[in-house]
């Protein structure tokens, strides 16, 4: 690992990147809903040690989620169908927040809402506070209402994305479902919608069926499939996407390892976000990060932005 290589050759390697005004220290950042609001992995490692946290959604009310069973795994990752539950924007203020910025992060708030306007005042009430970025999920396909219309169809995309940029003072992400049959027109939707950064991918729609009872395995019938199984379909939409639009990208989608995040990255991505993986081994993050410098050290490269779009494709 780093650790082991002399300290002056570490120096000459520069993690740090810029993303729609916000810099972080490295380009590892925790993806929305597999780490809650950072607090539950602190046993595991510091939250300074990322470039960035993710939230876990909140919106406008407490929401409760869906019933369980509502976690199932699958051969190379696992299904969820939470529902999105949460406290709520004004209790994350309260009882949150303070003990995210007792460490040396950037704060990324994931928010949804049930309609436009929800989305707007949940913006609004955050551009109060000292958070760093909003990324707005607009494509949760465990849901049965909401976001996934906005997510699948370009004009509610660039209109939703337009809506919560005129309520908000922060840099805006838009999560992208890929869901859909043609993910650069979404993507270009938001670019015209106004947002400042593109995530992606969310999960992919999955089902499971127990063939004892004939059941879904989910009380949800249906979840977002996540975990190892997604990453070509993430390689392959960033690639895509990067093409298509100019905006800083943070990738994800089946990052187990570092090997994982340089090729997303490779593809096109500015930053990357860690989520199932951390379930397996809650030191995953920290492994990305040092497996990244590893590699910049063994390459020459000198800054992680020389990695972002490098592929060499036929």
């Amino acid at each position: 690992m780093t650790n082991n290589i002399n300290k002056d050759i570490n120096n000459t390697v520069d993690l740090s990147v810029n993303i729609a005004g916000v810099n972080l220290k490295n380009p590892v950042i925790t993806a929305s809903g597999t780490c809650g609001f950072g607090r539950e992995y602190l046993p595991y490692y510091s939250l300074s040690a990322i470039g960035a946290i993710t939230t876990k959604g909140v919106c406008l009310n407490p929401k409760e989620g869906n019933k369980t069973p509502r976690v199932a795994e699958t051969p190379g990752g696992m299904l969820n169908a939470i529902g999105l539950q949460n406290p709520g924007v004004k209790y994350f203020i309260a009882n949150e927040l303070p003990n995210i910025r007792k460490y040396d992060t950037k704060i990324i708030v994931n928010i949804f809402g049930n309609n436009i306007d929800e989305y707007c005042e949940v913006a609004e009430i955050l551009s109060d506070t000292d958070i760093d970025m909003l990324e707005m999920n607009i494509s949760c396909p465990n849901v049965k209402a909401g976001g996934i219309q906005f997510g699948t169809d370009p004009k509610m995309a660039e209109e939703i994305t337009k809506a919560v940029k005129s309520h908000t003072t922060k840099p805006v992400a838009v999560k992208l479902s890929p869901n859909v049959t043609d993910i650069t027109e979404i993507a270009k939707a938001v670019e015209n919608g106004g947002a400042d950064c593109i995530s992606m991918i969310n999960t992919l729609v999955g089902m499971r069926i127990d063939i004892k009872t004939k059941r879904p395995v989910l009380n949800n019938n249906i979840g977002g499939l996540s975990g190892a199984a997604i990453k070509p379909v993430a390689v392959r939409m960033i690639w895509q996407v990067r093409k298509a639009v100019k905006l800083p990208i943070i990738g994800m989608g089946g990052i187990m390892n570092a090997n994982d995040a340089i090729e997303l990255m490779l593809a096109g991505a500015n930053a990357v976000a860690v989520g199932t993986a951390s379930f397996n081994d809650p030191h995953t993050v920290l492994k990305v990060a040092d497996g990244i410098k590893d590699y910049m050290i063994n390459n020459n490269i000198k800054s992680v932005s020389e990695i972002t779009g490098a592929v060499n494709a036929w």
